[in-house]
């Protein structure tokens, strides 16, 4: 009996150091629908790795704008979370506000943190002031989606490389009996298409801390999504619904992010989906923007066992394991080099539609945010400004034009 009460109370003692020891991390992220299943396939190995740490997961972000402004929010009400995704467009606010802090002091304690695939390649997404305030989780790039069963019922064999082509195919299916050719994706986060179309001209939406709306090239993108809208007839569908009716086999083609490819997949119905390269202005792109999102450290605790955890989970979830997941799960691909040529190696010779991404690599460019405080609010005038194309009620471009720059010149620091 001695004996017993002295195993149970060694047993007991060794459940109180463990609990003490137990340290829990708060982290948020975007897009539930993309990367539940990412952290899912995430969470056995890193418990593994770290038994001491709990993840507790918050309710996941809407969008990029949404995880910006409720981090916004949440750094006001003094309840932020350990660790926020956000998106690559969204660092620079967070880092200005003083609300994401600089990784160098955990970096710095790595002996070994070159090693893991942390090249400059990489870390140059999320420095600011020659300083790293994030590590890339995920990199995603525009593509275009093919239902390759309705293309060719509508008569198209090959796939477009231009708009100009795209238009084409769009009318010999709807002349063929196809009745929604086309989902094109004005409505993703970040005005991230407008600056598809811009880089595709080699021109960057904000330059010197100016946004370029009043550019020939501007003129040129917007003249660009006008014929797209019209000439095929598209139906103006919110986003969830254009993924939902690609993957059912009801849309015929779809731009999207490569990011949506493993969401499409697992939904998908009867067809062969095929990805091809994201289409130029009678021309292959000059650049395309870098879409994706950052871990950023954001945690206000006082506690160094808090930070060390929070560092602990960012640093996994971005390393060659935990990126690698990334591309298992979604289109995107990982930052990453040790996920990318080792664990990978194979990976994208068996799955070739997410090789069209890669090799779009030689072609990403930043993807920008527009300066001062009414960011976010300038991202919403360039989407009403676009939806008025979708919706027929803005027929004249240049008219259009004039109103967007107006309109962003009032919410500019500068005027």
């Amino acid at each position: 009996m001695k004996h017993t009460l002295t195993a149970i109370a060694l047993a007991l003692s060794a459940t109180a150091v463990f609990a003490e020891d137990k340290v829990t991390i708060e982290f948020a992220y975007p897009y539930s629908h993309l990367f539940d299943v990412t952290y899912e396939a995430m969470m056995p190995g890193f418990k593994e790795a770290h038994p001491n740490i709990e993840v507790k997961f918050r309710a996941t972000y809407e969008s990029y704008e949404d995880a910006t402004n409720t981090v916004l929010r949440e750094a006001v009400a003094g309840n932020l979370p350990d660790v926020s995704m956000q998106g690559l467009n969204r660092q620079a606010p967070l880092i200005d506000k003083g609300i994401a802090q600089s990784l160098e002091p955990f970096i710095a304690g790595e002996a070994d943190f070159g090693k893991d695939g942390y090249h400059q390649a990489m870390l140059s997404l999320s420095t600011f002031g020659d300083e790293v305030y994030g590590l890339p989780f995920s990199i995603s790039l525009p593509v275009g989606y093919y239902n390759m069963d309705i293309l060719r019922a509508g008569g198209i064999e090959e796939l477009p490389t231009t708009w100009d082509e795209v238009i084409a195919a769009c009318k010999t299916m709807k002349a063929n009996g196809i009745d929604n050719p086309i989902f094109w994706g004005w409505n993703i986060t970040g005005n991230w298409f407008m600056q598809a179309l811009l880089w595709s001209q080699d021109s960057a939406i904000v330059k010197d801390g100016r946004v370029t709306m009043d550019s020939p090239e501007a003129l040129v993108a917007l003249e660009q999504m006008q014929d797209i809208f019209t000439e095929c007839e598209m139906q103006n569908l919110e986003w969830k619904a254009a993924l939902s009716s690609f993957s059912a086999g009801d849309v015929g083609m779809m731009f999207w992010s490569t990011s949506a490819l493993g969401a499409v997949e697992r939904s998908q119905g009867d067809f062969e989906l095929v990805t091809g390269p994201f289409p130029g202005l009678g021309e292959t792109p000059k650049g395309l923007p870098a879409g994706g999102n950052a871990a950023m450290l954001t945690s206000t605790s006082d506690d160094p066992k808090v930070r060390e955890a929070a560092w602990t989970w960012l640093k996994y979830i971005t390393s060659g394991d935990g990126a690698a997941e990334v591309a298992k799960t979604t289109g995107y691909m990982p930052p990453n080099k040790a996920a990318n040529e080792i664990i990978l190696a194979d990976f994208y010779e068996q799955n070739p539609n997410k090789q069209t991404a890669v090799d779009q690599l030689p072609l990403l460019r930043d993807w920008l945010a527009y300066p001062g405080d009414n960011g976010l609010a300038i991202t919403q005038v360039i989407y009403d400004g676009i939806e008025r194309i979708v919706t027929g009620d803005a027929t004249d471009m240049k008219e259009l034009q004039e109103e967007l720059v107006e309109e962003i010149a009032d919410l500019l620091p500068n005027g």
